[in-house]
C-alpha cells in the first residue's frame, strides 16, 4: 500500500483534537452535551472531530468509505459491510464522559480495515500528544518508538480491569476471581488509554463485553504487533466486522493463558 495516505492520518488526527477537542476540554457548555442513549453520552467535540476526521480521510485512498462512531448513532446500518473493501473506523473522542466531567483519559482513534481485517491503526492522547500507531505485520510504534511488550512472570498477582455491559451474574463472578487472582484496577473507561498501558506491561489484562469496532480495531491491533494478545475469550481472533461479545486483552501470550483461566477457566 502507498505509504503517504498512511502518514498524513496523524496530522488529520492531530488537527481534529486542536480544533474540535481541546478547545472544549472543561469548557463544555450545557447544550454541547447529550444523551444519545441511555448511559452514553455525546459532545459536541465528538461530532465536530468526526467531521473533520471523516472530511480528510475520504481522500486519502481511492474507494475507502469513512465509518464514523457518531455516524453510526444516527445510520447503524452503516456499519453493514465492514468486511469489504477498504475501510476507515473512526472514534473521533473515545472516553466521551470522561471528557465531558473533564477528567484527562481520552483518546482519537482511526483503523483501516481491508476486507474486515484491521491492517493500520492510530491511538492519539491529544492532551499529551503522544501517538501510538500500528501496521500489519510492521510492529507498533509509541510517541515515535518501537514498542516490544514486556515479558509477563509466570504465577504473579495479575493486575487489570473488568468492562462494563457484561451480564450481572457474569460479571459478578469474573470480578470475585479477578479479585482472589490479582488486583483488580478500575476501569479507564477509554480503550484508546487500556491498549497502550497494557502493551508497556502497565496492566496485565482488561477483559471487555462490548466491543465495538471502532472502541478496538485500532487497540487490539496495537496491542498484538507489541507481542500481547487481544482475542475472544474462546481464543478466536478479534475481527471489527464480526459481531459478538467478549474481548479479552492482555500484555502477552502467557499473560492472557493465565488471565483467561483464572477469570474464565473451570473453577
Amino acid at each position: 500500500m502507498n505509504r503517504d495516505p498512511l502518514e498524513r492520518v496523524e496530522a488529520l488526527m492531530r488537527e481534529a483534537a486542536d480544533r474540535a477537542i481541546l478547545p472544549r476540554f472543561r469548557l463544555l457548555a450545557e447544550h454541547e452535551v447529550e444523551e444519545k442513549s441511555p448511559g452514553e453520552l455525546v459532545t459536541a467535540a465528538d461530532r465536530d472531530s468526526e467531521a473533520i476526521l471523516t472530511a480528510g480521510l475520504a481522500g486519502l485512498i481511492e474507494g475507502a468509505r469513512v465509518v464514523g462512531e457518531e455516524a453510526c448513532a444516527v445510520d447503524p446500518a452503516l456499519m453493514e459491510g465492514l468486511d469489504q473493501g477498504l475501510v476507515w473506523l473512526v472514534d473521533p473522542l473515545d472516553g466521551t464522559s470522561n471528557f465531558a466531567a473533564g477528567e484527562e483519559v481520552f483518546a482519537v482513534m482511526v483503523a483501516l480495515l481491508r476486507d474486515g481485517t484491521t491492517v493500520a491503526g492510530w491511538m492519539l492522547d491529544p492532551l499529551s500528544g503522544r501517538l501510538a500507531r500500528a501496521e500489519r505485520g510492521a510492529g507498533a510504534w509509541l510517541g515515535g518508538e518501537r514498542l516490544v511488550a514486556p515479558p509477563h512472570r509466570p504465577g504473579t498477582a495479575l493486575r487489570g480491569s473488568i468492562g462494563r455491559f457484561m451480564p450481572a451474574a457474569m460479571e459478578q463472578e469474573v470480578v470475585r476471581r479477578a479479585r482472589a487472582g490479582g488486583e483488580l484496577l478500575p476501569m479507564l473507561k477509554c480503550a484508546g488509554a487500556d491498549y497502550p498501558l497494557l502493551a508497556l506491561g502497565e496492566r496485565d489484562f482488561v477483559f471487555y463485553w462490548r466491543t465495538l469496532p471502532w472502541d478496538h480495531a485500532a487497540g487490539a491491533l496495537f496491542l498484538e504487533e507489541a507481542g500481547g494478545k487481544a482475542v475472544r475469550p474462546d481464543g478466536s481472533a478479534y475481527q471489527p466486522a464480526s459481531r459478538g461479545s467478549g474481548l479479552l486483552a492482555a500484555s502477552t501470550p502467557e499473560a492472557w493463558e493465565e488471565a483467561h483461566r483464572r477469570l474464565l477457566g473451570n473453577a
